[in-house]
């Protein structure tokens, strides 16, 4: 009996919450066995290493699941450059993996899907810019438009220069930033003098 009551619960705090961890059952005074016998059961799935949610049916998917999984298994991540633009809807990138910014500190989570790109970021750019979205559920850390174009041109050898000025001049097009924004992370990226004459270009 205390075990059905068991699982119930935290049956019902995933569909509260959409993503639950070992740590939250343990605190609930519940053994994590009842935690495997819900995943062998199928009524709960396991994401990344001590994080579960609701068998995928239960939840309508969107286009960005890739994401959703992505930061299901590194908490800590931003969604950033390639997988930012096209979660902005900028540009005609289709990334094959998903971009994500960690801090130097952070492990790389180790899982197969999907792939990662990790790409290392520290202090005050690594939390600058950031907006939280709610996806399937979770909530999914993206850099907004101006952060995530300085942070193409600051990244242009690994992304490319033409990625960063189609990603820059769709952008200014359909005004999806003001350049007193895309100026201030410039600064703080490190990549003022590098933008300005594609800056200047935009606006002549």
């Amino acid at each position: 009996m205390a075990s059905t009551m068991h699982a119930e619960m935290i049956l019902q705090l995933a569909r509260k919450q959409g993503l639950i961890t070992d740590g939250e059952v343990r605190g609930m005074g519940i053994h994590p066995q009842t935690l495997k016998r819900l995943v062998e059961s199928g009524k709960l799935q396991r994401v990344a290493r001590g994080r579960y949610r609701l068998p995928d049916l239960e939840y309508k998917l969107t286009e960005h699941h890739g994401l959703v999984l992505a930061v299901a298994a590194a908490p800590s991540g931003v969604i950033c450059l390639l997988s930012a633009l096209q979660f902005h809807v900028i540009g005609t990138q289709l990334p094959r993996q998903i971009w994500m910014a960690l801090d130097r500190g952070v492990r790389k989570p180790a899982i197969e899907y999907p792939p990662l790109r990790i790409v290392r970021f520290s202090g005050e750019a690594l939390a600058a810019g950031v907006e939280e979205h709610t996806l399937e559920g979770q909530t999914v850390c993206v850099y907004n438009v101006a952060k995530t174009l300085a942070d193409c041109f600051k990244y242009r050898n690994k992304i490319g220069l033409d990625v960063a000025l189609e990603a820059l001049n769709d952008a200014w097009r359909d005004r999806r930033f003001k350049m007193s924004e895309v100026e201030h992370y410039a600064r703080i990226c490190r990549v003022r003098n590098v933008m300005r004459p594609y800056l200047e270009a935009i606006v002549a």
